[in-house]
């Protein structure tokens, strides 16, 4: 069974990935047109130039410039531009080499086995060093002598047991327990053994390499004309940050911003003609997320009352005119291989059910609530404004409380401080990291789930190597979460992105990215 990348992916991730693709994710592009008319156009035909600058557009600050201590999804989707993995995903859901050239895996699943890719350079201009992937993976792992607690170790690696330099251009990762979705979790970023300043001057491996980080105002990057691969075209990229989309928007309408990736419906029939429309998928579980562990949400009977009023095509229809994929569980239904069908309309709209439900758990007309939601994220705000007046339907008074996303970081993900939130949340690309966060021991289970037969589950899904198995296995875990009530899940949501018509080779992805190598401005 010992194969090389291709082979072994084609075992491993092949039907996943392909399904994302054929799935209308961020991978699946389209300027489809949906009830409402929209500025599009088709630039996929035109001639690239090199060089020239742009402005793109984002609604959140970056968390961190070190990617290891990264956790919002927004950061990442700009560090992507900076960092590289051995394998970072493509635009079809591939896992493709990138710091790594290859890798085998042995027999029984337990040992990888990576060869380094010829000249790649740190932006410093230093070569990537069997050191410094094997100082990066030990560091994202938990596994160096020094631990800096604000790393974000990512459990699935903690099942390395020891990472070994064989040669100068061979890396082996000896694991504690066979694990056949490992490889999706190494996109982690390479960066230079023991530097010191990652937190303000990022250094990776990437087609861009880090200007400047001015905080709330901008991230800027240059091309980087030493790297390894395939050459960004433009020269510089800076991602501007505003306060939130309507700040963003007004920058957009007066010329200043050339990519701006969240426009709401309406914003995206307002747009000067100097600007095209690309539509794909944000590739998240948008939810209300409620807190398991602090009342109303401690008791099934309200979560499920939640879940039943809420009717989720309305939302679609009324915030983004149809676009948008319902979903059932925690993962989007891009994932088909993985996806529990079973589960749809578990949760059919059904009012009296939810007042029934209510009165029994003792609330009848008398229940009070509040939603937390950061306020940089309009699709978030407009969708509880949506759930607050459909749960009138059912006596439920609900208090809209907007946050900055610091504060939504502090309070309601890392410490717990909320009864209910609406978010997305992405997911990498192995079935894995779509449920783990709800183990009863993950450091990110915000919304306190605790279910010890999910948790036996889980285990036995992250352990076993047989291919049905596992599908059972993640199935069956997606069936505890709705049948629990763990969050009202709602939808994946359409992303619209305004892009200069001016430009072309906006690319979407399965994974939460803005890949700004593949932008360029079109030949006059």
């Amino acid at each position: 069974m010992k194969k090389k990348f291709f082979s072994k992916y084609l075992l491993m991730l092949t039907v996943l990935m392909f399904a994302i693709a054929l799935s209308g994710c961020k991978g699946d592009k389209s300027n489809k047109n949906t009830n409402k008319t929209l500025t599009t156009d088709d630039t996929s035909s035109k001639e690239p130039t090199y060089g020239g600058s742009v402005v793109v557009g984002i609604t959140q600050d970056l968390d961190s410039l070190d990617p290891h201590k990264a956790v919002a999804a927004g950061t990442k989707e700009v560090l992507f531009n900076v960092y590289e993995g051995l394998v970072k995903p493509d635009e079809n859901g591939d896992l493709v080499p990138a710091v790594a050239s290859e890798y085998h895996i042995s027999e029984d699943g337990k040992t990888y086995t990576f060869t380094l890719r010829d000249g790649v350079k740190f932006h410093n201009g230093n070569a990537v060093t069997a050191e410094d992937v094997k100082y990066s993976i030990e560091r994202c792992a938990g596994l160096l002598e020094e631990t800096d607690p604000s790393v974000k170790v990512e459990s699935a690696l903690s099942n390395i047991m020891e990472v070994k330099i064989l040669d100068d251009k061979t890396i082996q990762l000896v694991l504690n327990n066979a694990d056949t979705e490992l490889i999706a979790y190494l996109i982690c970023s390479i960066v230079p053994a023991n530097y010191a300043d990652l937190d303000t001057a990022p250094m990776g491996t990437g087609p861009f390499k880090f200007v400047s980080y001015t905080p709330l105002v901008s991230f800027v990057m240059d091309n980087n004309q030493e790297y390894w691969g395939d050459k960004a075209y433009l020269d510089q990229v800076t991602f501007k940050i505003s306060a939130n989309t309507d700040a963003a928007f007004m920058e957009l309408m007066a010329g200043s911003i050339d990519v701006f990736p969240y426009l709401t419906d309406d914003q995206a029939t307002q747009l000067p003609d100097t600007y095209h429309i690309e539509e794909g998928s944000m590739n998240l579980v948008q939810a209300l997320f409620l807190n398991n562990g602090k009342a109303p949400f401690d008791d099934i009977r309200v979560r499920q009352a939640i879940c039943y009023a809420i009717e989720r095509q309305n939302i679609i229809e009324m915030l983004s005119a149809g676009r948008g994929t319902i979903i059932d569980t925690n993962m989007f239904p891009a994932f088909t291989k993985y996806y529990n069908t079973d589960l749809a309309d578990t949760y059919a709209h059904n009012v009296e059910k939810a007042k029934d439900l209510l009165k029994e758990a003792g609330y009848d007309n008398t229940l009070k609530f509040t939603i937390t939601v950061p306020s940089n994220y309009q699709y978030h705000v407009d969708t509880a404004q949506v759930i607050a007046a459909q749960l009138k339907e059912i006596g439920v008074t609900v208090e809209i409380q907007l946050v900055e996303w610091n504060t939504w970081l502090e309070d309601v993900y890392t410490n717990r401080e909320f009864e209910s939130t609406i978010i997305g949340l992405t997911s990498n690309l192995a079935p894995r990291d779509s449920v783990e966060r709800f183990s009863s021991t993950a450091k990110n289970n915000f919304i306190n789930y605790n279910n010890a037969e999910f948790d036996a589950t889980f285990q036995k899904a992250i352990a076993s190597t047989v291919d049905e198995e596992k599908v059972a296995y993640y199935k069956q875990l997606q069936t505890y979460l709705t049948n629990d009530a763990a969050s009202a899940y709602i939808q994946d949501p359409a992303l619209l992105v305004a892009v200069n018509k001016k430009l072309a080779g906006y690319t979407f992805y399965p994974v939460y990215v803005q890949d700004m190598a593949k932008v360029y401005y079109i030949a006059e």
